[in-house]
């Protein structure tokens, strides 16, 4: 058998490959991203960009009642947009296999919460595994479509960021092809009306009960007896860290099958050990499990709920050991996250930071304008709230419409911003509304979407336009503007926000980081002609800085956007010589 150390994203990947996976359908979102795009190497799997995490679920519901195993992908918050078919899927039930994939951020390396997506599980009463390391989510996801078959329901695999971007050693299997099941028409079953779905509700409470006998005796939830003095009940990464900071000093029940939980299980291994700590990232779930069994556990009141664990962290509240893991004493300089030398967004934002307007924003690249010296996003909620957000504000005080706008990316209006943008026009909004069409998905790493006129594996394909959507809607002023271009930018802004009625003003320029983009010569810096007022610092290029009482700008960093000649009153900024 082949061996690979492999990301566990990639290993997810290999997993649907290997268990004969049909259909995927996804929205990027990190850190559940590359699951998607690996799977996208693997030609007998047909996988899709899809404009939402709601719709993806969708087309795999579809897939897999039609007879094919399927999958979709997603990180913890697009999980809340598909909320309302997973609800109704554990109703339904499968024909073929369906998977879930959430992937929960805790430290929010890349997100707006924590949120711990176990409830979900519980809640929508589907079943929910969470792998520990790359090989386990490779076996778990095969593992998935068994048991999505065996209890007729979709399964969600929980990943967190460092499982999903942690690699370990992997064993390859061939695929086994699972074939195309027959497709009977069933209404009682796939029909959600009242009286069927009351139906299927028994058949939901019966089937967990049947999960949960099946999670006692599951491999997937091991014991390990050492020491019994300490007990130790983990699941997922928190199971690394716990055997690395505690060895043969705790007993260790792990938990693979973290929703539905086991019972007698649990109450065995807690019979056998003095003391009992549940180790969990984020709320306490298990330890809540374990409490209404009248289980005596320690969890959230030794643990902290917030971000991600280590080694010293469980070494210091269970040992009482400091620094038992402490990295090397290093000072690192800080390296605040910032829009890339050449970014479109920055220059627009220039432009509304003069015009001193309030700014609903979204979740995209942009986001990073909320940053000095820039400062311009006041809101940020989630994805396509920025234009029904500015909506409400502007109903709440018809004021506020002549100095605030919103802006949203292109990948993030089709996502859920189109909505919102049809409420603003149903409902006669005198609202200003910016789509950043940067001609990808920039934050999670330059995926398509429908605007781009490409699939995911890069077939040509039709684009959505956005000016004409916007027509269609009955937005009757909307502009087009090269957000390089200041003066055309700051006269578009002026002109809608002067405008009485709903305004689309769509900035485009690509992404500066992509491929396809070809970039000026890099400009320098005539420093006989500087004369140090700063003016081109006020766009916060990374590019540029101060050196010896002077601008100076990286050639490495900088692409020649040339926003920056256009702040220089005196002609300091020319291009490099050759």
């Amino acid at each position: 058998m082949d061996k690979k150390l492999m990301l566990g994203n990639e290993a997810v990947a290999r997993g649907l490959y290997e268990a004969g996976c049909r259909v995927i359908s996804s929205y990027p979102g990190t850190p559940s991203t590359e699951i998607t795009e690996f799977s996208a190497s693997y030609e007998e799997m047909y996988c899709e960009w899809a404009p939402n995490e709601k719709v993806a679920m969708e087309t795999a519901c579809g897939a897999a009642i039609a007879g094919a195993r399927s999958f979709c992908a997603m990180k913890h918050v697009g999980l809340n947009v598909a909320a309302d078919p997973l609800f109704t899927a554990s109703y339904t039930g499968i024909n073929a296999g369906m998977v879930i994939v959430v992937a929960d951020d805790p430290g929010m390396h890349s997100s707006q919460n924590e949120q711990d997506s176990r409830h979900y599980a519980r809640a929508s009463k589907i079943m929910m595994l969470e792998p520990a390391d790359s090989s386990e989510c490779l076996n778990y996801a095969k593992l998935a479509y068994s048991l999505s078959e065996k209890f007729d329901t979709p399964v969600i695999l929980r990943l967190t960021t460092r499982v999903a971007h942690s690699r370990s050693l992997c064993v390859l299997s061939d695929r086994v092809d699972a074939g195309l099941k027959e497709y009977e028409k069933n209404p009682a079953k796939y029909v959600m009306m009242p009286a069927m779905a009351k139906g299927r509700h028994v058949v939901v409470e019966n089937r967990i009960a049947a999960q949960t006998e099946w999670a006692e005796t599951a491999g997937i939830n091991t014991v390990e007896y050492n020491d019994t003095k300490i007990g130790v009940i983990t699941a997922g990464n928190t199971h690394n860290y716990a055997k690395e900071a505690l060895g043969k000093n705790a007993s260790y029940l792990k938990l693979g099958c973290v929703w539905p939980l086991p019972v007698k299980l649990i109450k065995d291994f807690a019979a056998k050990c003095d003391k009992i700590y549940v180790i969990e990232e984020l709320d306490g779930f298990i330890e809540a499990h374990c409490k209404q069994l009248g289980i005596e556990v320690s969890g959230k009141d030794v643990f902290t709920p917030l971000g991600e664990y280590s080694q010293a962290l469980v070494s210091k509240v269970i040992l009482g050991k400091e620094n038992e893991f402490a990295c090397a004493d290093i000072e690192i300089p800080g390296r605040p996250p910032v829009l890339c030398a050449g970014c479109p967004h920055r220059s627009l934002f220039y432009t509304l930071k003069n015009e001193k307007v309030t700014v609903s924003g979204d979740i995209g690249c942009y986001t990073l304008g909320a940053l000095q010296p820039l400062g311009m996003i006041d809101t940020c909620i989630c994805m396509g709230a920025s234009i029904s957000s500015l909506h409400g504000r502007n109903k709440a005080n018809p004021e506020n419409a002549a100095k605030s706008v919103a802006v949203i990316g292109d990948s993030t209006f089709i996502h859920s911003g189109i909505t919102g943008l049809i409420n603003v026009a149903y409902n006669k909004s005198n609202s200003v509304v910016i789509v950043l069409d940067n001609s990808t998905t920039g934050m999670t790493g330059h995926q398509e979407n429908p605007t781009t006129g490409k699939t995911i594996r890069g077939e040509l394909t039709t684009s959505v336009n956005i000016e004409q959507l916007a027509s269609a809607i009955g937005i009757k002023d909307v502009r087009v503007v090269d957000p390089y271009n200041l003066t055309q930018t700051r006269e578009a802004v002026k002109a809608a926000l002067a405008f009485d009625g709903p305004s689309l003003i769509i900035s485009r320029r690509p992404c500066a980081l992509l491929k396809s983009v070809k970039h000026n010569p890099p400009l320098k810096i005539d420093t006989d002609k500087c004369t140090a007022c700063k003016s081109c610092m006020r766009i916060g290029c990374p590019a540029i800085s101060m050196k010896n009482g002077k601008a100076a700008i990286d050639f490495t960093q900088c692409v020649g956007c040339g926003v920056c000649t256009q702040l220089c009153k005196f002609s300091a900024i020319t291009e490099r010589e050759a």
